[in-house]
């Protein structure tokens, strides 16, 4: 009579074989998972920047883009300056994001599509997509004072990472 199947011994080696080979494996979907969460809120925020800028000027009046709580990381909202009333709410998937002094609470948008300040000079600044568990900033989202959004992906250390993983360390 044929056999047919695996035996015990059989079974048991592919299964140490996978036990071995697995974390590897796992790790290496980990670091992919989280590069593309990054890569996507960089865009997410790049994107809602610029529909804030769009709504300034479709409106013909000053609208402000805020993460929400003061925190970029846990999302963002597009406001019309003045009034409370949210014209687009996007949470964050998780990413950290960190501004530069200029761009840590809101940035407001006039009607003219220029970014400035409450005082109306003009308002320039950086936004670091950040690495969960480093220092190091993946993507940044740039605003230039006339307005312009760019997306750059270059890694490098970043002090606002740092600072911000500090305060989730000590927490």
């Amino acid at each position: 009579m044929h056999q047919q199947g695996f035996s015990l011994i059989e079974l048991l080696m592919g299964l140490a074989i996978a036990a071995i080979v697995l974390p590897w494996a796992s790790s290496g979907y980990k670091a992919l998972i989280e590069s593309i969460e990054r890569k996507d809120a960089a865009r997410l925020l790049a994107s809602g920047l610029r529909t804030a800028r769009s709504e300034a000027i479709t409106r013909n009046r000053t609208v402000a883009i805020r993460g929400i709580d003061n925190d970029w990381s846990k999302g963002w909202q597009i406001i019309l300056d003045g009034d409370d009333q949210a014209l687009l709410t996007q949470r964050s998937n998780g990413a950290r994001i960190m501004g530069n002094w200029a761009m840590k609470g809101s940035v407001r948008f006039a009607f003219h599509g220029q970014a400035v300040w409450p005082s109306g000079a003009f308002h320039s600044g950086t936004l670091y997509v950040c690495g969960k568990h480093d220092s190091i900033s993946h993507h940044q989202v740039v605003l230039a004072p006339s307005g312009r959004v760019s997306l750059r992906s270059e890694v490098a250390e970043q002090a606002a990472c740092e600072k911000r993983l500090k305060q989730r360390a000590d927490a």
